[in-house]
């Protein structure tokens, strides 16, 4: 049986569109529903670099199944093989998404809205038509706006909701046949009061420091790299289950500049108090005061790549630094590495790169992350 015949007899509405046998266009039929489909091979008929045009229906079918997909056409010795395949997949994403959109029973409608109701409708920030994605909001003690997100099963309460909050760490739900929505706010009121030290920690450094990353911080960033001055700055990351304990801590900038401060929060480590906030700590270990709002302009702390002339690359701020105290200049880590990569008397070995800077020509080495494939 040839492979035409063979895929006439799998998919009889699937048809070649030209002599060369690399366009099929049709329909193929799976549990009495029809999809629209066009398949397009290279001339090599190699299924690898085969391009796969999915009508809008399909591709809603499939969303979440197309690595599997991907996988097949990369693993099929040929089209009929990848078709039996292909067929399989979709039977398996019908029936799991059936499962997903069967409604659930009238008391389950009847339930949610009794227990929104005892909860109290002003708590609701968000429902989907479907009743199946709530959001609740809630002030903590702080006065702190905070949403707790809560995807319903069909079943519910039988099968446990799972819930997603901004928290630094994982939200985790005690849940029973008896529970309910009201028990589920209270233990998100709960969870809430037990990270109160750690937001006023993290909200302190906001309010009195000049915090250059992240520029937005969600409530569940436990990191904050706070400018000290220019092109010099620390980063701190605070435990949230003990936040009042020494942070770790990663000075950015000229060797020159940071070494004296590392050598300072080496030796005053014995003064580190937990009766005091942890910004006021870092203050007596390090002598200094943290530039503010209140003292300084965010301007003064600028830190543009001396190469791309810009403080944001993608993600990135600048985070190497020429070490000659005349010079100081920032780069971004990717700027650097490309633009000494460049040169013809700069050197590597491995994912080292050794060359001068480019604004006062003194030694300059820097280290790119080996990205994993």
């Amino acid at each position: 049986m040839t492979e035409h015949h063979g895929l006439i007899n799998e998919c009889p509405l699937l048809l070649p569109q030209n002599k060369q046998k690399t366009v099929f266009d049709g329909f193929i039929m799976v549990k009495d529903k029809e999809f629209r489909l066009r398949i397009l091979l290279p001339e090599q008929k190699c299924l690898r670099h085969a391009r796969l045009q999915c009508s809008w229906q399909l591709k809603r079918v499939l969303h979440g199944y197309q690595h599997i997909v991907k996988q097949r056409l990369q693993h099929c010795s040929d089209l009929v093989s990848f078709m039996l395949e292909f067929k399989t997949v979709l039977e398996i994403a019908l029936k799991n998404k059936h499962e997903l959109q069967s409604p659930p029973p009238p008391e389950y409608y009847a339930q949610l809205i009794k227990e929104i109701g005892s909860l109290g409708w002003e708590k609701l920030a968000y429902i989907d038509a479907e009743f199946r994605t709530i959001k609740l909001k809630a002030e903590d003690s702080a006065g702190r706006d905070h949403m707790i997100t809560i995807k319903l099963k069909s079943k519910y309460p039988v099968e446990s909701p799972d819930c997603s909050a901004d928290f630094p760490i994982p939200f985790v739900i005690s849940w029973t046949q008896q529970s309910s929505l009201i028990n589920l706010h209270s233990q998100f009121l709960a969870a809430l009061e037990s990270l109160q030290e750690f937001w006023d920690v993290m909200d302190e450094i906001d309010e009195k420091t000049w915090v250059l990353e992240p520029e937005k911080p969600a409530r569940a960033t436990t990191t904050r790299r706070i400018a000290i001055g220019n092109n010099v700055s620390i980063n701190v990351e605070v435990d949230p289950r003990h936040p009042k304990m020494l942070p770790e801590c990663c000075f950015l900038g000229a060797d020159h500049v940071v070494t004296p401060l590392r050598n300072k929060l080496n030796t005053n480590m014995h003064l580190w108090s937990p009766e005091c906030t942890v910004l006021q700590n870092l203050k007596d270990m390090l002598e200094i005061d943290f530039p503010s709002p209140a003292t300084h302009e965010k301007s003064s702390f600028s830190m543009e790549c001396g190469i791309c002339y810009a403080y944001r690359l993608a993600s990135s701020i600048p985070d190497q630094v020429c070490d000659d105290p005349r010079c100081g200049q920032p780069f971004h880590q990717e700027c650097l590495y490309e633009w000494l990569r460049g040169l013809p008397h700069s050197r590597q070995s491995f994912n080292i790169i050794f060359g001068e800077c480019p604004y006062c020509s003194k030694s300059i080495t820097v280290k790119m992350a080996i990205k994993k494939s």
